[in-house]
C-alpha cells in the first residue's frame, strides 16, 4: 500500500484503514494477553521472548540489508487505477492477511501494554503512535519515494531500523 500511496492514490483512506485496525488489533493485544496472563501466567515471558527473537532477527536483516545495500525503492507506474472502495478493502486485506501483524500488535505491543499499570493510556498512547505513524507514512509517501530510490539512503534507512529494532528488543528483555 506505501506504493499506492507513493502515486497519491487514495492516501487517507490507507491511512484510516491501517489506524483502525492497528487500534483494534492494539487493544485486543493489551487487554487479552492481559487476560492469557491470568489464565496463564507462564505464557507472558515467552510471548516476551518471542518478541525479542524476532525484532532481533528483522534487525539482523535490515542490518544485512545496511551492509550489502541490496535495499532499494522500485515502485512501478500502476496498472490500473483503483477507487477508494478498491483500495481500502486492498489495504484491509493486506493488513489482516499479514500474520506480522499479529505478531507485531497483539503479541508484541500486547506483551508491553498488559505489563502497564495504566493499560488504558498505553492503548492511547500506542493508538496515537499508530495514527502519528500511517499518517505521517502516507502523507510524506510521495517525497518517500524520491527520496528512497537511492540505494545510499535507503542503506541508512536500513541501518537506522535495525538500530532502533535492536533498541525496542532490549526494552522487552526482562532483566531481573
Amino acid at each position: 500500500m506505501l506504493s499506492q500511496s507513493m502515486r497519491g492514490n487514495h492516501r487517507v483512506v490507507i491511512a484510516l484503514v491501517c489506524i483502525l485496525c492497528d487500534a483494534i488489533l492494539i487493544t485486543l493485544g493489551v487487554y487479552g494477553v492481559n487476560q492469557l496472563k491470568v489464565w496463564v501466567p507462564p505464557l507472558i515471558p515467552v510471548l516476551s521472548w518471542m518478541g525479542v527473537a524476532l525484532l532481533l532477527w528483522l534487525a539482523f536483516n535490515a542490518a544485512q540489508r545496511a551492509l550489502k545495500g541490496t535495499g532499494g525503492l522500485q515502485a512501478a507506474k500502476p496498472v490500473r487505477v483503483q477507487n477508494a472502495w478498491q483500495v481500502g478493502l486492498t489495504a484491509l486485506a493486506i493488513t489482516l492477511l499479514n500474520p506480522h501483524v499479529y505478531i507485531d500488535t497483539v503479541v508484541l505491543i500486547g506483551s508491553v501494554g498488559a505489563a502497564q499499570s495504566d493499560k488504558l493510556m498505553f492503548v492511547f498512547g500506542a493508538c496515537f503512535a499508530s495514527l502519528t505513524w500511517f499518517t505521517m507514512l502516507t502523507g510524506f509517501a510521495p517525497k518517500l519515494a524520491t527520496y528512497l530510490r537511492s540505494p545510499t539512503h535507503w542503506r541508512v534507512f536500513d541501518g537506522g531500523m535495525a538500530a532502533l529494532l535492536c533498541l525496542v528488543a532490549m526494552t522487552l528483555v526482562p532483566w531481573n
